[in-house]
């Protein structure tokens, strides 16, 4: 079965990062909360406090298939400041492995290189950071192993983008219809 690690710095965006963990594991995937802050809980921009499955010295990044950055002032900022996360973001998006960043955290991607010559979007305002790409106003863009998303309320899209990508697009869309997203006009 593939894998994930979600990194979790002081500052993360928390529906930015609980989404995705929430999705994944309603699909049976395996993805590890990871502490980029060598503390077992970590804060949130909002002020909620998870507590994390690993930390980022406890990782084996050769059993993990992909990489999540969720946003968040100043999570972002703080997720960009740790060495090991940077040069396994690097490591990884070279081997062609996916490498996953919503909101602000693009710009990590951007910043690192990542993106040259690829699609991807962001939150509004950081698009200069991503240096050499073609931006993209999508909710989600994915563009061969990159994953990216604007925001917030892009978080399930983004779920579904990496739910498709470890595993498939049926179980994308099952889990999508049973968390009743999408409803439609006849059902209100």
């Amino acid at each position: 079965m593939k894998n994930a690690a979600i990194f979790f710095a002081e500052g993360y965006e928390e529906i930015e990062a609980l989404t995705v963990v929430d999705m994944c594991r309603r699909a049976g995937l395996e993805i590890q909360m990871v502490s980029v802050t060598g503390a077992e809980y970590v804060t949130g921009s909002h002020q909620v406090c998870v507590k994390m499955d690993t930390r980022i010295e406890e990782l084996d990044f050769d059993a993990v298939d992909m990489l999540i950055l969720p946003g968040g002032m100043p999570g972002t900022r703080n997720l960009e400041q740790v060495p090991e996360l940077t040069s396994q973001l690097k490591r990884f998006a070279a081997e062609g492995k996916y490498v996953c960043a919503i909101c602000a955290a693009p710009s990590v991607l951007g910043h690192l290189g990542i993106l040259e010559g690829k699609r991807a979007c962001c939150y509004p305002g950081f698009e200069k950071d991503l240096t050499g790409t073609a931006v993209s106003n999508l909710a989600c863009t994915v563009d061969g192993n990159v994953i990216t998303a604007r925001g917030m309320g892009c978080a399930i899209e983004f779920s579904k983008a990496i739910i498709t990508a470890l595993q498939d697009q049926d179980t994308a869309e099952k889990i999508s219809e049973s968390i009743i997203y999408r409803i439609s006009e006849n059902d209100r």
